[in-house]
């Protein structure tokens, strides 16, 4: 035992401790003398680690099933932040403390990579996606999405829900995809703007428009729409979820994370909800 060890334990056996703290203590002592400190039990006892996700709104429903399978194949927490990819982008540009980044479209992708913030050669393009137009009313009879649709008259005296035109991926593919039909000036005025994807997708679902513009795969995850029709591939720019490891963090888990994203069981849940998955 050490001086200064040998000395504290003869200060508090013949000091005015309780006999209980004597004990505490000399069991202390004896872990000491085995090499035992609390950093060195903490080292030894392994932590529940953590990866935070930040994913695009309308991997909302694929991501609550993914992250419940990685919770249960490998005992860490994955924390999943949804919202538009531009909003999303944004936080990391300011400093957001994520790990992963899945973006609904490839420019915000490339602006973050722009800027150094991911992690070289980490970046996958990892689904792909379509668009659609949805109604409220499950009695309308399907439509062929072409420039002679008159979607204005239509939509009459209600609203046509997309998420931001300016901004957010599912607008800006919706935006082109009217604009290169020649519908976009006529509808224009009518459509009502949202935060996101699933925020227009609710617009429609509560029946606050008749229509809206929205992925195939939101569709899918809510049964209070129905699809009217969908928008021709060549309407609008290919809609590509890319992810990747974002730098600064060194979260050893990230990496693995973004691996399950690829996997077997990942790649079933993300066809369940209707996206196609990308070799």
């Amino acid at each position: 035992m050490s001086s200064h060890r040998f000395g504290l334990a003869v200060l508090l056996f013949s000091g005015p401790f309780p006999i209980v703290r004597r004990i505490a203590v000399a069991a202390f002592l004896l872990l000491a003398l085995a090499g035992w400190t609390p950093d060195a039990a903490r080292a030894q006892t392994p932590e529940r680690g953590s990866v935070t996700v930040f994913a695009a709104a309308s991997l909302k429903n694929a991501m609550d099933g993914i992250a419940a399978v990685w919770r249960a194949r490998t005992g860490h927490d994955v924390v999943v932040s949804l919202a538009g990819s531009s909003a999303l982008a944004r936080q990391i540009q300011a400093g957001a403390p994520a790990d992963v980044f899945i973006s609904a479209n490839a420019n915000w992708m490339d602006r973050l990579e722009a800027d150094g913030l991911l992690i070289e050669g980490t970046r996958r393009d990892l689904l792909a996606n379509s668009i659609v137009l949805v109604a409220h009313d499950g009695n309308v009879a399907p439509l062929e999405i072409s420039p002679a649709l008159d979607l204005s008259g239509l939509i009459g005296e209600g609203r046509l829900a997309m998420a931001l035109v300016e901004a957010v991926p599912a607008g800006i593919y919706g935006k082109a995809a009217l604009t290169h039909l020649g519908l976009w000036d006529t509808v224009a005025p009518k459509v009502a703007q949202a935060d996101n994807v699933r925020a227009a997708l609710a617009l429609v679902a509560t029946g606050e428009a008749p229509f809206g513009i929205v992925y195939a795969t939101d569709a899918v995850a809510e049964a209070r729409v129905g699809v009217v029709g969908t928008f021709p591939a060549d309407t609008h720019p290919p809609i590509v979820y890319p992810a990747a490891v974002l730098d600064g963090r060194d979260n050893p888990l990230a990496t693995d994370f973004l691996a399950f994203l690829g996997s077997a069981e990942a790649s079933g849940i993300f066809a369940a909800e209707g996206f196609v998955v990308l070799d």
